[in-house]
This record gives C-alpha cells, sequence and structure tokens, in this order.
C-alpha cells in the first residue's frame, strides 16, 4: 500500500503510544515527596513553632478568648447563654485548655491544645486537592477554603484529631489553627495566645530556638521535668512542642503514643500506589482514543 503524507504507518503509531506510555509511567512512579522518609526530619531553622510548658500554666483561658477574638469565632454558650462553655477543640474553637490528673489522681495539670502544625502533616499528605498546605516559609500548617471540596479526609488523617467541620452551616469550612497567619501574627510579630498568656506558660519563636530552650529546661530542673519534649520526633516531629512534669506524663495529659516516623509517609505511599497502577492505564487508553480520533479525523 502506498502511504500518503498525512497517513501514520503502524510503525509511527505504536511508535507515538508507547513513547506516551513510558513518560506516564516514568511520572506517576516519581519516589514520594514525603519530608519525613526516615524517623525523624531536621525542619530549617526559620520555621515557627510554639513551646507550652504546662508546669506554669494557671488554666486562666486569656489564650482562648484571646483566640477568638483573633480570628472572630463565636463563644459557645451555655443554657443560660453567659459563658463560654467549649470543653474541646470545635469549629468554634481553635485553642483550649484542659485538666488532667496523673494516674494516682492526687495531681493536676493543664494543657493547652490546639494545631500542632506537623513538621511533615498527614492533613497535607491526604488531601487530593491541596487546600491543606504548609507554608514553606514559616512551616505553618493553613487551610485554603478555594480549593477544599469537603472530602474531610484531613480530619481522618490527623493522629491529634484536631480539623474540624462546620456541620451546622450550608457553606461550612475545615477549621483548625494556623498560629494566626491569616489574622493576629502578620500585625504583631506573635500569636495571640502567646502574647496575652499572662503566666509566660506559651513561647511563640523559631522551632529549633524552642526546642533548645525546653532541653535546657530539663536540664536545669532534672527534678520538675519529665525527661522528654513531646513533639521533638512523635509524628516525624511537630511546630508545637510540651514540657509537663513528672507527676503527670504525657499520656495522662492526652496526648497519643505514636512512633517517630510521619504519617505523611503512610498516606502517601498510598496515594502513590494508586497512581502507579491506575494512571497508566487510563492515560494510555486516553491516548489511544486521541489518535484513533486524530486519524479517523483526518
Amino acid at each position: 500500500m502506498k502511504e500518503g503524507k498525512n497517513v501514520e504507518t503502524r510503525r509511527d503509531f505504536l511508535k507515538k503510544l508507547f513513547t506516551g506510555a513510558a513518560s506516564v509511567a516514568a511520572v506517576t512512579t516519581f519516589p514520594s515527596l514525603s519530608l519525613a522518609k526516615t524517623k525523624y526530619y531536621y525542619p530549617p531553622d526559620y520555621w515557627y513553632g510554639m513551646l507550652y510548658d504546662s508546669t506554669k500554666c494557671i488554666g486562666c483561658k486569656s489564650c482562648v478568648v484571646a483566640c477568638k477574638k483573633a480570628n472572630n469565632l463565636p463563644p459557645e454558650l451555655d443554657e443560660y447563654r453567659i459563658y463560654d462553655e467549649a470543653t474541646d477543640l470545635t469549629a468554634s474553637t481553635k485553642t483550649i485548655i484542659k485538666v488532667y490528673r496523673s494516674e494516682k489522681g492526687d495531681v493536676s495539670s493543664f494543657v493547652k491544645r490546639q494545631c500542632m502544625h506537623c513538621v511533615d502533616p498527614a492533613c497535607v499528605s491526604a488531601c487530593p486537592v491541596s487546600a491543606m498546605n504548609k507554608d514553606e516559609k514559616t512551616g505553618i500548617v493553613y487551610w485554603r477554603g478555594d480549593r477544599c471540596i469537603g472530602c474531610r479526609y484531613c480530619m481522618i488523617a490527623c493522629p491529634f484529631e484536631v480539623p474540624k467541620f462546620e456541620w451546622g452551616k450550608a457553606f461550612p469550612k475545615i477549621v483548625k489553627c494556623d498560629l494566626c497567619l491569616s489574622s493576629y501574627l502578620p500585625k504583631n510579630g506573635i500569636t495571640a495566645c502567646a502574647d496575652v498568656c499572662p503566666a509566660g506558660a506559651i513561647i511563640f519563636g523559631y522551632r529549633n530556638e524552642l526546642l533548645e530552650e525546653a532541653k535546657t529546661r530539663i536540664k536545669r530542673n532534672p527534678d520538675k521535668y519529665l525527661p522528654h519534649v513531646y513533639g521533638e520526633k512523635e509524628g516525624g516531629g511537630t511546630g508545637v512542642l510540651y514540657l509537663t512534669s513528672k507527676a503527670v506524663s504525657f499520656r495522662n495529659l492526652g496526648f497519643p503514643a505514636i512512633p517517630d516516623e510521619s504519617p505523611a509517609a503512610y498516606s502517601e505511599s498510598i496515594h502513590h500506589g494508586i497512581y502507579r497502577t491506575l494512571a497508566p492505564p487510563f492515560l494510555t487508553v486516553g491516548a489511544l482514543y486521541f489518535l484513533l480520533k486524530r486519524n479517523n479525523k483526518e
């Protein structure tokens, strides 16, 4: 058969098809971008963080009030509508002060809870549309409403159960602490909660410096502190670090015992496995359809 200049030979067709398939396979088998490929990742020195010392907290909840004021969050009122009765993180409460007792029940301790701003966040890894992001300049984990599709994978992925959903609204949002990135921080250079704490229990700054400060306090007061900084390595490391007394363990403060490896490593391996398995066949069929359609047109 004589070939015209607009007629593709079978050899040319197969060459283009398999070249396209190889390109797709190369892209979809690209290794995971998770930061914590090893058990613990050392973040940049310029990433922000927070150190909370439970031995200094007096439970005044000034931080809770300041957070709500800075982020325009409504109070969760009691039946008499005179007092904010929030007892846990909700869509209206980004930070909360809780009180726990030791195993013997003879010692009480306050603890502040908010987003942990993980070094390698599972919520960011699980989000299929990049609505959850980690700011590379500050290390702050934040949510983008213009991208969110409401799948709530971030809520399931978070090992600390932090992100909350506005169930009662027609156009709901995912609510979590962003270290005042969208409110107080740009104007004041500090988070609202750290700015108002009267006891110095909350310190805002660079994570690497806060980690050194925490270790220094433990070294200087070995009889006072539990010799462990929670968040240094848990889950690949977190931006919010904690100190507690020897009398009340982190387990007693409600913190989960999680491995040093980031949960993001698991979620990304699942995602990449799905893409490696499904993407090449679908894209190859798509390339085949495109070439057949073009040939028919010609």
